[in-house]
Parts: C-alpha cells; structure tokens; sequence
C-alpha cells in the first residue's frame, strides 16, 4: 500500500478479512484461490514466488527467499485496497519459513520477526488427497505428508483460525466456500 498512511491501512485491513490458502505443493491453491475470488467477486494475491522462481537462472538461494519475502509482502499490500470485503492470498509469506527451515536449517530473521505481527483472519490448509501434477517448479512428491505436518504445526504455533480442506475439484470448491461462509457468519 505505498503511498497510504499507516492509520488508513490499518482502517483497510479492520475491513478486509484475509483469508489465506495454504499448503503443500500440488495442493491446488492457485485454482482455488481464483476460483473462491470469483465466487465472492473479489480479487486474489497471486503466489509471488511462482514468477520470481520462473525467472531464475540458479538454483534458490537465501536471497532469493528473502526477496520472495519481500515481494508476497507487497504485493499483498499493493492489492489489499482493491478487495471486496475478502482478500484471497494465494499462500502467504509463512512458506518462505518452512522452505528456509527445510532446505536452509534455518529462516530469515525479517520473515521470524514479521510472523506474529503479520496474521490473517483465517487459513484454509489444502489437503494432500489431490494427485500430483507434475511441474518444473514442484520439488518433493514424496514429502507431502511431511510437508502437512509442517503447516499444521506451524498454523498451530502462531495460535491460526484454519481448517484443513479436503476433496476433489468442485467438493473442494464448495468444502472451502462453506468453511469461508462459516467463518464469515461468526465475525
């Protein structure tokens, strides 16, 4: 939100719920993102990551986590402004933490200092019982039920509002769409 005062984003932000959608890789959280921001005439943020990864000419390297960091950060503030009652974030800068831990040993002071100061309204973890689709920017097949355990611990760590969501394509949709009306019905 470059260029709003600190007390207008705050008033933005007491607004707009964020609702993020998380999870391991191949969960599709990209499609449902865009497909529950249509559903509630809304805007989503994009995983940032996905197009800074693309455009890398060397393996990732703590920089680059740093800076994908960074660029979910602002991107999500640049697109706060434009939601309809909703922001849907396609993942959150919490994978940057998992990532560095998994393949660094450790994470990014800025990205452990901003955790609890950075939250969301409610988290929709996307199950694993979808099949893998194969892409050049999925590394681990084999470590999705890791890679659960780590969200869930880490959603529990920060004390995170989240359901787990299972199913495939359209009870998918209508299982995040419930859980979305439900959590909105309550606040």
């Amino acid at each position: 939100m470059t260029g709003l005062s600190n007390s207008v984003r705050v008033e933005i932000s007491e607004i707009i719920k964020k609702i993020a959608i998380v999870g391991p890789e191949s969960t599709g959280k990209s499609t449902i993102s865009e497909q529950l921001a249509s559903h509630y005439n809304t805007i989503w943020v994009p995983e940032f990551a996905r197009d800074y990864c693309n455009s890398l000419t060397e393996p990732c390297n703590w920089q680059d986590e740093i800076n994908m960091f960074h660029g979910q950060l602002e991107l999500e503030n640049k697109l706060l402004p434009q939601a309809n009652k909703i922001l849907i974030c396609d993942t959150t800068f919490l994978t940057v933490k998992i990532w560095s831990d998994h393949i660094f040993g450790k994470s990014p002071a800025e990205v452990l200092e901003m955790l609890p100061q950075h939250s969301y309204d409610y988290y929709l973890l996307m199950n694993i019982d979808l099949p893998w689709q194969d892409d050049p920017l999925r590394d681990f097949p084999h470590l999705r039920e890791h890679f659960l355990q780590i969200w869930h611990q880490e959603l529990k760590s920060l004390n995170a509002d989240y359901l787990l969501i299972s199913g495939n394509d359209e009870e998918r949709l209508n299982n995040a769409i419930s859980a979305i009306d439900n959590f909105m019905g309550s606040n």
